[in-house]
């Protein structure tokens, strides 16, 4: 079930936020938590049955497995290593089944000229991100930072409706305590307005905003044989726009649903593309990802208290799996590889102590990011080529009605005709860019607005000019990018 469907906004979420506590009123707290399970397994199941089965085995395998690695090892058998070790190892496999499979299949017959066949595996929804989350569990549990949490729960950790699908990535300790609470049994009418502001700010951005570039995005990188300059870099903005109003836009949904039932999801996101340099990029983009990379692989292979090389060989391996995670291709591990790099020259960088204007830093780090998306999008290289051909060496071309004024351009190269045709965009494509910049660089994100919320018919009448928006806008239901990831 998406979040931007008819059946989520208007049936699923407002009947499962009234039964929960309805039952709660009546002091059934237990069975209130059954039903938020519950609807959550429905929730899940709603997009492919099938798989349900997978994430109640994994639910119920790393909780018996985490209670072993809370208990006292004076009388085990097996030592506690080896056992988080089999935890970890049979999530992994898990994930690599569904998820890796057939790409190491693809490699294996082209290395050796073999014909295995595929298994053509549909990868069940939410994996990467409930399996991290039940990876990170067992690794605390052996450290004793968790405690002895009951299974009711920890089921609600695992499969809470808002975070299930595509994160944030949530840590244990900012969940479980929150489920446990009895402060958060009862409405809370503000966390019900901020919820519905915030989940209004992310349809929005995911109907209104992500869903038109998603159209020139993908026609320039799947359908156009060739770009020119402009549509190039028409195409690669598109994709840099599309890809953080689709996820921001997720996250913000929710963040505002889980508001709804009193839960406060972490903050994925803040303004990434104001970032300077690319470390502070990954401070603002997908933070509980970059959370999870740093405290269960950066900081595991010695992080930054071994030698140097060491260190800028943790940033590589960090990222080559950062990017693998997200999809299982080899434009995805070059795209980490690009990071992992960037973070490397950034760290000798300031070694060496070099300073740069505020204004060319962010000019850089943009550019950056906008051009290693492209290898994070396209569906093989000589797509990505195809792009990048296109912004550095392709035909600079101005629209025809600029011809007759501007025809001594012609003497420097210009040329003449239907800018965007490729992409299929006219005059849309540069002004949704031009409005895009001025989005994510000028206005207050949809976190900062949440902390200047004030219950009041301001804030009640921008709610409402979202929501009608973005609803009139929902011919189509699209799904969210990080569906695929």
């Amino acid at each position: 079930m998406l979040f931007n469907s008819y059946e989520y906004i208007f049936f699923f979420l407002p009947i499962t936020f009234f039964v929960y506590f309805f039952l709660l009123n009546k002091r059934l707290i237990v069975g209130a938590k059954g039903f938020l399970v519950f609807a959550s397994l429905f929730f899940y199941s709603w997009w492919n049955p099938i798989y349900l089965p997978i994430i109640l085995i994994s639910m119920l395998f790393n909780y018996t497995i985490g209670n072993v690695l809370n208990q006292d090892a004076s009388h085990a058998k097996v030592s506690k290593k080896s056992i988080l070790f089999f935890g970890i190892f049979a999530n992994i496999a898990l994930l690599g089944y569904f998820k890796y499979a057939d790409f190491f299949i693809e490699n294996f017959n082209y290395i050796w000229n073999e014909n295995v066949g595929l298994y053509n595996l549909a990868l069940p929804l939410g994996i990467s991100f409930f399996t991290f989350q039940q990876i990170s569990y067992l690794v605390d549990s052996y450290k004793k930072e968790t405690s002895e949490y009951d299974f009711l729960n920890y089921a609600l950790f695992v499969t809470f409706f808002p975070q299930l699908i595509a994160g944030p990535i949530v840590h244990h300790k900012e969940m479980m305590p929150q489920f446990a609470s009895r402060w958060n049994l009862v409405k809370r009418y503000k966390n019900i307005a901020i919820g519905l502001f915030v989940f209004s700010i992310g349809l929005f951005k995911k109907v209104v905003i992500a869903d038109a570039f998603s159209s020139w995005a993908t026609t320039g990188f799947d359908h156009a044989q060739t770009l020119n300059m402009i549509e190039a870099w028409a195409t690669s903005l598109s994709y840099t726009f599309q890809l953080y109003f689709d996820f921001s836009g997720y996250t913000d949904m929710a963040i505002g649903a889980a508001l709804l039932f009193n839960i406060k999801l972490p903050i994925n996101f803040n303004s990434p593309y104001k970032a300077k340099d690319i470390q502070d990029f990954w401070r603002r983009w997908h933070i509980t990802l970059s959370h999870f990379l740093r405290d269960y692989i950066y900081i595991p292979l010695g992080g930054s208290r071994v030698s140097e090389p060491r260190v800028y060989a943790n940033l590589l391996i960090t990222f080559l799996l950062g990017g693998l995670w997200h999809g299982a291709g080899w434009t995805f591990i070059f795209w980490g590889f690009l990071h992992g790099a960037a973070l490397v020259i950034h760290r000798i960088w300031k070694k060496l102590g070099f300073t740069m204007h505020t204004l060319l830093a962010w000019f850089i780090t943009f550019n950056f990011i906008n051009i290693a998306w492209i290898f994070f999008r396209a569906k093989d290289f000589s797509d990505a080529l195809k792009v990048l051909k296109g912004m550095f060496f392709g035909e600079f071309m101005l629209p025809d009605k600029y011809a007759g004024k501007l025809h001594f351009l012609s003497d420097f190269g210009v040329s003449f005709g239907q800018v965007f045709a490729d992409i299929e965009g006219k005059n849309k494509t540069f002004t949704f860019i031009v409005l895009a910049f001025i989005v994510v660089l000028a206005l207050k994100n949809s976190m900062e607005l949440r902390k200047s919320f004030k219950p009041n018919y301001y804030y009640l009448s921008m709610t409402l000019v979202l929501l009608f928006t973005a609803i009139s806008m929902m011919s189509t239901v699209s799904e969210f990018l990080y569906f695929n990831f």
